[in-house]
């Protein structure tokens, strides 16, 4: 029945899509944390008690680190955890209670919708927009960039020209992307909006189809075939919560779900279905490739998809292979590799606890990866220049690496590998002297600062941590957050050449905002013969989860188990690190 059906909300452990909507969809610690850090910002913005504002902020720090939900703290409790007052505690309980902030609801109704859509632009913080809104009366995001554009933020206290350009230059990237999603985001709702159509037209056909059945790591829409006449298919979608019709024409309707999810609804005859979904499955290129190949005489009246590459004279192409690549010529000569799945990851590796900025605490960590049948966590807190991150000064390394030796005793036989995530310095060195690199059974460098780089400064950094010794894995190589920022300038193939030369090993960092290296490199990188490694980034225990979303991106680049490090056994990982050692003339 329409009225049953449901969509699951827009989220993700990445919890914020919409990062200025209150939490009210089930109070878990970073639905309380997000509201009191929102609340903080609003306050700032009109001007309030300071004092009250760095309250709430403060509590959304506190609350966001905790080990306990808050729904589970007993409630005199919640009074007594460092950093929560009288206030902000029976705020909590009233969330808890309620599932409603009042307070923060009072801030959103006095506050234009226009302001806080510019709270989402990098680099504008309360007090910046405070000063934009009441001196220069700028209540949206057009005014904001004409008023850039016409360089009036250089007249306001505290703005100057690379102020205004970098301002500029954020709000155009964020107009360009506002109504794109990561795949993560969107993964759940695509997936149960399949289930619930076909359930709601069966028995005709429905299928997921686009760049969403090809698991393109970023989303525009959601595209649907459906084996019937738009006009049906407008009738029955119409009845549906959250549906809302935008455009229309013969073959396919346009529909925004929550007013913020474009879904593009196809529609084809019953024996054209197959047809059609491999029409609108593949890219362009792909589709273009494979009528070059001799292909599109056996697209129509296919009775599968399976029968229109056997036709062809082809494997089946999968379709998160279809982007125009290679995957025509392999299929042709049967030669498309056994691509990896999440169940080939066998140790964790990349990973923070508390000692730096990670949720949980190492035996935490290490305890649930052996649970959830991984053979092996590779701890690598942040170094000691990530101050930010409360990065390991040598003297904590120490004693760190005291607690792995008794804690590999206890778990035994899984295994915790010494790491560190060393921060690439501005002249590409490593965080340590060499004497504190060789107590690690490995090293990954990444870039975490002074990323506003040209392409020459970026490679030269990068290339001269290659060169040293020690790095074993260059991780999350561009430093990009999709859909946020946009990654430093690199030679891809310098980098992936420079790698191959020097024996290291390139992350494929699974975060769903990173997912870097880029898939499209990876083919390149197989060519080199150079490791990718599939590792989350983990700053909690439910940060492995997205190993799943690095595999993924992985499959569409062509990697197999053998070209992973993080499929490799405990046994296998430890004997590949200690080579690479010899190799290197580094003591173990």
């Amino acid at each position: 029945m329409p009225g049953s059906f449901f969509v699951p909300p827009l989220t993700h452990h990445l919890r914020i899509i919409f990062p200025l909507t209150p939490y009210f969809y089930g109070m878990d610690n970073y639905a309380i944390s997000d509201n009191f850090s929102l609340l903080s910002k609003l306050m700032d913005i009109h001007g309030e008690n300071s004092f009250k504002a760095k309250s709430f902020a403060s509590a959304a720090f506190t609350i966001e680190k905790l080990p306990t939900p808050l729904k589970d703290t007993p409630r005199e409790e919640i009074f007594r955890i460092k950093g929560i007052g009288e206030s902000t505690g029976k705020s909590i309980l009233e969330m808890l209670d309620t599932q409603q902030f009042p307070l923060l609801n009072h801030y959103l109704e006095i506050t234009p919708a226009g302001i806080l859509e510019i709270m989402k632009i990098k680099g504008l913080g309360p007090k910046k927009i405070a000063t934009i809104w009441k001196e220069l009366e700028i209540e949206s995001m057009g005014e904001l960039l004409y008023a850039c554009n016409e360089n009036r933020l250089m007249l306001l206290k505290g703005f100057g020209a690379k102020t205004q350009e970098s301002v500029r230059q954020n709000i155009e990237f964020y107009l360009s992307n506002r109504h794109r999603f990561l795949f993560a985001e969107v993964a759940a709702t695509g997936q149960q909006l399949e289930k619930q159509l076909q359930q709601l037209l069966a028995p005709i056909p429905v299928s997921l189809t686009g760049a969403f059945r090809r698991h393109s790591i970023i989303i525009d829409e959601i595209e649907l075939l459906i084996a019937a006449p738009v006009a049906i298919v407008q009738q029955q979608l119409a009845t549906l919560p959250g549906f809302s019709l935008t455009t229309t024409n013969d073959t396919n309707l346009v529909w925004q779900l929550e007013e913020k999810l474009k879904i593009i609804t196809h529609s084809c005859e019953p024996a054209q279905f197959h047809a059609t979904l491999f029409n609108t499955t593949g890219s362009t290129a792909f589709i273009d490739q494979f009528h070059a190949a001799g292909g599109a005489a056996f697209i129509s009246g296919a009775t599968s998809e399976e029968a229109i590459f056997t036709a062809a004279g082809m494997d089946f192409i999968p379709p998160f292979l279809r982007e125009g690549a290679n995957e025509i010529s392999l299929a042709r000569q049967h030669q498309l590799p056994e691509v990896i799945v999440s169940s080939d990851i066998k140790g964790i590796i990349h990973s923070h606890s508390n000692w730096s900025d990670g949720e949980s605490s190492l035996e935490e960590m290490a305890t649930a990866a052996k649970a959830q049948g991984f053979e092996y966590l590779v701890i690598s807190d942040h170094s000691r220049s990530a101050f930010y991150a409360n990065g390991l000064h040598i003297e904590r390394i120490l004693a760190q690496h005291a607690e792995i030796d008794a804690l590999n005793i206890k778990l035994a036989p899984f295994r915790i590998f010494k790491s560190i995530e060393s921060d690439i310095l501005n002249d590409g060195a490593l965080d340590y002297p060499d004497e504190i690199l060789a107590k690690f059974d490995l090293v990954i460098a990444s870039v975490h600062s002074n990323l506003k780089m040209t392409e020459e400064k970026a490679m030269a950094r990068l290339i001269k941590a290659i060169e040293n010794p020690y790095t074993t894995i260059l991780g999350h190589m561009t430093g990009r957050l999709l859909l946020s920022r946009n990654g430093y300038p690199v030679d891809h193939k310098a980098i992936i050449d420079a790698c191959a030369a020097n024996n290291v090993v390139i992350e494929l960092n699974a975060h769903p905002r990173r997912l870097d290296i880029d898939w499209t490199w990876l083919h390149y990188a197989l060519e080199k013969n150079v490791l990718i490694s599939i590792d989350p980034d983990a700053h909690s225990i439910h940060g492995f989860q997205d190993i799943q979303y690095g595999t993924l991106a992985a499959q569409k680049g062509g990697i197999t188990k053998a070209n992973n490090l993080s499929s490799y056994t405990v046994d296998m990982l430890n004997n590949y690190l200690l080579q690479r050692k010899q190799q290197k003339n580094i003591p173990s």
